[in-house]
C-alpha cells in the first residue's frame, strides 16, 4: 500500500471517529508522518469474523475502537431485525450486553447497548463486569434475541474483543455468522442514541442481582453430592485467582455458600485491565499461575484454581506427594471432570438413556476411552464452544442423545444446560466436589489421574503456536496450510501417517492409497489432522482470533502392566515421541518463516 492511500484512510478515519482518545492517536501519527505505524493500523479493516471481533485496541481500521464496535453492532442489529420481523414490528426485540475488566470494555459495552436501543432493540446492560457464562445464562433467562460480551478472553492486555450470541445463549454459528458478517460489511449508516435518551425511552435497562442470584443457584444445582461438601468442606483449602478479571465475586460466592474455604490471591483479586502481575492473563500458561501456586504452597492448599478475565476458562494445580504443585492441562482436567460426571451419574442412578459427551476435534481422545467404559457416546465437533453448544442443541431437537458434559483442550468445560458456553464458575464448584470425593476414598486428584492412566493408557499432549503478525502474516499461514495439503505428511516421530482428515475439504483419506478418499460430515474449517499408527493425532489449525498457527499433538501409549513401572515406561516413551514430533513441526515452521 502506498503512502497516499495510507494517509487517505487515516484522514477518513479521523473524520468519522467520535471517540476523542482513539481519534487523537491517529492525528498524532499523521502529524509525525509515522507511515510504518499507520500502515499497520490501516492496511486492512479489522474483520468481523464468525465469532465477532478481536484485536489490539487503538485508533485505526485494523484496531479495536468505538468506531469498529459501532459498525459491528449496527450490522448485528440489522440482522436480528431481519431474522425476527414480527418481533421487530411489535417492538419486542431484546439483547443482553456484558463486559469484562479490560480497558475500554465498559465504553464499548455502553456504545453497543445504545446502538441496539437506537434500533428499537431493548438492551439489558450489566451494571459492572460479569463473566461470559453469565451473559449466556442471562440471554436464556430473559428470552433475549441476541447478546454481546465485550472481552478478549485470555489475550494480552492490549487486546479487546466483541463476541456475538444468538437467542439460545450460544455464540453465533452458520447461517447467522455469515449473515451478520454480510450486514456488517454493508454498513453505510450507524443509528445512535445517547445513554440518557435510551434509559428515558425504556430501551436501556440495567441488570445485576436479578441475574446474579439465579446464576449462583444454578451453579450449585449442578453438584452431585452437596451433603459430601456440607459435611467435609472444612477438609479442603482452595487458593483461587481471577487473574484481575470477573471471576472473584462469583467463585467466592458459589464456593463460599458451599462452606468451602477460598483464599483469593489478594494482588490479583480486583478487576484491572492492566493485568499488572501477569504478562498474559491466561490460566493455560504456568507464569499466570505463579502467584497462586506460591500462595498455595504457603497455605498448604489442597487445590489452586484460576479463571481467565471473562471466567469461562478454568485452570488448576494440585500438590503431589512432596507438596509440589502440578499444573494440569485442559485435557487432563477435562478427563477428570468427565469421568467424575459419568461415575457419579452411574453411582447415583441418574445416567440418561442415551448419554453423550461432546469434545472438539483437537481435544485429547483420552475422553473417548472413558466414554467407552461407561457406554457413553462421544461426539466430535469443530474447535470452539459454540460448536459444542450446537451439538447439544441438535441432540435436544432430534432426541439423538442427551448431553451430559462438554469439553475442549483450551480449559473449557460445561456441565449445565442453562448455559450454552464454557463456564469456569460451575467448573470450579464441580472440581471442589470432585477433590473431596476422591479424598474420601483416600486419593488425591494427582494419584487418581495416575490410576486413570494405568487403566486407559498414558495420554500426553503438547501444543506449538507460532505467530505471524503484520500484513504478510495471513499469507504465510495460508502458505503453510497449502503446503501441508499438497505435500502432506507421511511420517511423524517415526510413526506412519495412516489417515489424514481435511476438515476444509470434508474428506478423510490414507495418504498411501489415492482411492481411499471418504466424505467427512462436519462444517468446513481450515483444519488438517494426521492420524499416526499407535493412536497419536497431530492437528494443524490457524487461529480465528489471533495471527498464529497452532499444532496440537495428542499421543497415547498403552500401560501394559497397569502399574507404576508400566506407567513410568509409558511416560518415557511418550515424552520421546512428543519431543521428536515437536522438533519436526518446529523445523517446518522455521522454514516457512524465512
Amino acid at each position: 500500500m502506498d503512502k497516499e492511500e495510507i494517509l487517505k484512510r487515516a484522514k477518513a478515519y479521523i473524520a468519522e471517529e467520535k471517540d476523542e482518545c482513539f481519534r487523537k492517536e491517529v492525528e498524532e501519527l499523521v502529524a509525525k508522518n509515522d507511515i510504518k505505524e499507520l500502515e499497520d493500523r490501516f492496511y486492512q479493516t479489522l474483520e468481523f469474523g464468525t465469532g465477532g471481533l478481536r484485536g489490539i485496541m487503538g485508533g485505526g481500521t485494523n484496531r479495536m475502537n468505538t468506531l469498529e464496535i459501532n459498525r459491528a453492532t449496527q450490522g448485528l442489529a440489522n440482522y436480528v431485525i431481519k431474522a425476527f420481523p414480527d418481533k421487530a414490528k411489535a417492538g419486542t426485540l431484546s439483547a443482553v450486553i456484558a463486559y469484562d475488566s479490560r480497558k475500554n470494555s465498559d465504553i464499548f459495552a455502553q456504545a453497543t447497548a445504545c446502538i441496539f436501543a437506537a434500533n428499537g432493540i431493548k438492551a439489558y446492560l450489566f451494571t459492572g463486569v460479569r463473566p461470559t457464562p453469565e451473559l449466556s445464562f442471562a440471554i436464556r433467562s430473559l428470552h433475549a434475541d441476541t447478546g454481546v460480551v465485550v472481552t478478549a478472553s485470555h489475550n494480552p492486555r492490549m487486546y479487546n474483543g466483541y463476541k456475538a450470541y444468538w437467542n439460545d445463549g450460544a455464540q453465533v454459528i452458520e447461517p447467522h455468522d455469515t449473515g451478520i458478517i454480510k450486514e456488517v460489511n454493508a454498513i453505510k449508516e450507524v443509528k445512535e442514541l445517547s445513554k440518557e435518551e435510551a434509559v428515558k425511552t425504556g430501551k436501556l435497562v440495567f441488570i445485576d442481582k436479578q441475574i446474579d442470584e439465579p446464576f449462583w443457584d444454578m451453579c450449585k444445582r449442578q453438584l452431585f453430592r452437596p451433603s459430601l461438601i456440607r459435611d467435609h468442606a472444612k477438609d479442603v483449602k482452595i487458593v483461587y485467582t481471577p487473574l484481575h478479571g470477573t471471576g472473584a465475586m462469583h467463585v467466592e460466592k458459589v464456593l463460599g455458600d458451599l462452606g468451602l474455604k477460598v483464599i483469593t490471591v489478594p494482588e490479583q483479586r480486583k478487576p484491572d485491565g492492566d493485568f499488572p502481575t501477569v504478562e498474559k492473563p491466561n490460566p493455560e500458561e504456568a507464569p499466570a499461575l505463579k502467584m497462586a501456586v506460591a500462595l498455595g504452597e504457603k497455605e498448604h492448599a489442597d487445590c489452586v484454581m484460576a479463571t481467565d478475565p471473562d471466567a469461562d476458562r478454568f485452570g488448576t494445580a494440585f500438590p503431589d506427594e512432596n507438596g509440589k504443585f502440578i499444573l494440569l492441562s485442559g485435557n487432563q482436567m477435562g478427563a477428570l471432570l468427565m469421568e467424575y460426571v459419568l461415575l457419579s451419574r452411574k453411582e447415583l442412578g441418574t445416567m440418561p438413556e442415551k448419554p453423550a459427551v461432546v469434545r472438539s476435534i483437537v481435544t485429547s481422545p483420552f475422553g473417548d476411552a472413558i466414554c467407552k467404559k461407561y457406554g457413553v457416546s462421544m461426539i466430535e465437533c469443530l474447535t470452539g464452544f459454540k460448536w459444542i453448544a450446537a451439538a447439544e442443541a441438535k441432540m435436544e431437537a432430534d432426541h439423538s442423545g442427551e448431553y451430559v458434559f462438554g469439553l475442549e483442550e483450551s480449559y473449557g468445560y460445561k456441565i449445565e444446560k442453562e448455559v450454552f458456553d464454557k463456564d469456569g464458575i460451575s467448573a470450579a464448584a464441580l472440581c471442589a466436589e470432585m477433590t473431596l470425593y476422591w479424598r474420601s476414598r483416600g486419593k488425591s486428584l494427582i494419584e487418581h489421574l495416575d490410576d486413570m492412566y494405568k487403566e486407559y493408557g498414558y495420554f500426553e499432549d503438547r501444543a506449538i503456536s507460532q505467530y505471524f503478525p503484520g500484513s504478510s502474516g495471513s499469507e504465510i499461514m495460508s502458505g503453510i496450510m497449502t503446503k501441508l495439503r499438497s505435500d502432506g505428511l507421511k511420517e511423524l516421530g517415526g510413526k506412519r501417517v495412516i489417515m489424514i482428515r481435511d476438515v476444509e475439504r470434508s474428506v478423510t483419506f490414507d495418504p498411501a492409497d489415492p482411492a481411499s478418499v471418504k466424505p467427512y460430515d462436519m462444517p468446513k474449517s481450515n483444519v488438517l489432522q494426521f492420524f499416526l499408527e499407535g493412536g497419536t493425532v497431530v492437528s494443524a489449525r490457524p487461529s480465528g482470533t489471533e495471527p498464529k498457527i497452532k499444532f496440537y499433538i495428542n499421543t497415547v501409549v498403552p500401560v501394559a502392566e497397569h502399574n507404576e513401572t508400566g506407567l513410568a515406561r509409558a511416560r518415557k516413551e511418550s515424552a520421546s515421541l512428543c519431543d521428536s514430533i515437536v522438533s519436526e513441526i518446529k523445523a517446518t515452521l522455521d522454514a516457512a518463516s524465512k
